[in-house]
């Protein structure tokens, strides 16, 4: 099979992939997430103890030898090996494998906010205390942001477009829905989707504490992610990735594909108004919902579920529910929203891949993650936000927002793919 999906085709979600703070694969990811399980502790990467924030969401007894050869996984940024393991499983799981295949008709596009910025302190640090011939001739390659994508073509054999984007927060969410875009206009039969991050590093951390982005409350990491609560005070900071297979309704088919999930919609704003701040009017975040179930095909009273950017700051939390209200009407309070950040902290341009995932499994297992640490509900903050405890219900069409610092918005939308709507506009 090659060639490309002819325009207009429905794009199916056949493989998946996470590396996360709850679990090093996807069934254990979802497990703890399931389960209300939080992955947030004290840094163990390196000594925290002169931060003022000294918890993260770190993966934890991640062995990169264990699935990637020893000398190419020594030459990887730690984001770059969870891209490629993600990717790996992902693969293995569409029972997808790229050098059988047309490797051109096979895509890649990873997003990542940072980069390598572990290998870039480490190597700075080098750099002053032992001096410049002693820094490594990988710290390019290792450092640049677009090696995630270039690693998971390398270890997969995908042989087409291989594209790194960057916008900051909503880095995984846009690589996926480029993905859908390039399918649904036939310019792909086959795309590998998705974030990676490993942002744990002195010089990030100091550098969030420095813009008062993260929680500080170091005598509770595990309750430290409050999204939409009112003692919140900023979000966690976290690493991992996410990987989705996507392809034509038609190319999954003819090679026996089941579809775990059909991506029926993405759309993209810009808030065109501060560094790191929100529109306080949200009114461009909710242009993002409401485009993308214009593309969808879709309006708000079709949606099941919402997985919300939720990032436990003041400012986000609020101004979110403002742009749901205002784009979903009186819908918005009777869907269901929760964050999964709660739980998995906030993996920067992996979150929205990572968030888009577990919808798909939502929509799998008809069940709806919950939002841990939700005790005490900002008044601002009044939508059904699952609070504490996972919620079974039938689930036929999910939301995934994230939202990223310079006022990027995207939004994806996932259905049950035994649901018959035809085909998106």
């Amino acid at each position: 099979m090659s060639g490309n999906a002819a325009p207009g085709s429905r794009v199916a979600v056949t493989g998946l992939g996470m590396i996360s703070p709850l679990g090093l694969n996807t069934a254990d990811t979802w497990d703890g997430i399931a389960n209300g399980k939080s992955g947030i502790d004290y840094i163990t990467g390196f000594d925290a103890a002169a931060f003022d924030t000294r918890f993260a969401a770190e993966v934890k007894g991640f062995e990169p030898e264990r699935y990637l050869d020893r000398k190419d996984a020594r030459r990887m940024d730690r984001f770059a090996q969870f891209a490629a393991v993600a990717a790996q499983e992902a693969c293995r799981q569409a029972d997808l494998e790229p050098r059988t295949m047309d490797r051109y008709s096979v895509h890649v596009v990873v997003g990542s906010g940072i980069g390598g910025i572990g290998t870039l302190t480490e190597q700075h640090k080098v750099l002053l205390e032992r001096g410049p011939r002693r820094v490594t001739p990988f710290l390019i390659p290792m450092m640049l942001a677009d090696m995630g994508s270039a690693q998971v073509s390398m270890v997969t054999g995908a042989m087409g477009a291989n594209y790194c984007i960057t916008s900051s927060c909503s880095s995984g969410a846009d690589a996926i829905g480029i993905g859908w875009d390039m399918i649904r206009h036939g310019r792909a039969e086959v795309v590998l989707a998705g974030g990676a991050e490993a942002p744990i590093a002195p010089l990030s951390v100091a550098g969030f504490n420095a813009l008062r982005a993260l929680s500080r409350r170091n005598d509770d990491p595990q309750g430290a992610s409050q999204p939409f609560n009112k003692r919140r005070d900023g979000f966690v900071l976290a690493e991992g990735a996410a990987m989705l297979v996507l392809e034509s309704w038609e190319h999954a088919a003819a090679r026996g594909a089941e579809p775990l999930a059909e991506l029926r919609g993405y759309a993209a704003t810009s808030d065109s108004h501060h560094l790191t701040e929100p529109n306080p009017t949200g009114q461009s975040a909710a242009q993002a919902v409401t485009d993308a179930l214009a593309a969808a095909g879709l309006s708000p009273g079709d949606v099941n579920y919402l997985n919300a950017h939720g990032t436990s700051t003041p400012l986000n939390d609020w101004h979110e529910t403002k742009a749901l209200k205002l784009a979903l009407g009186d819908d918005a309070y009777r869907i269901p929203v929760s964050s999964t950040k709660s739980m998995t902290g906030h993996l920067l341009g992996a979150g929205g891949a990572l968030e888009a995932a577990l919808c798909a499994v939502a929509l799998k297992r008809g069940l709806m993650p919950p939002t841990i640490n939700l005790d005490d509900p900002d008044d601002e903050c009044d939508l059904d936000y699952v609070p504490l405890t996972a919620r079974a219900a039938e689930l036929k069409v999910v939301m995934s927002n994230s939202f990223g610092f310079g006022g990027h918005n995207s939004v994806i939308i996932l259905t049950n793919p035994d649901l018959d709507l035809g085909n998106p506009v």
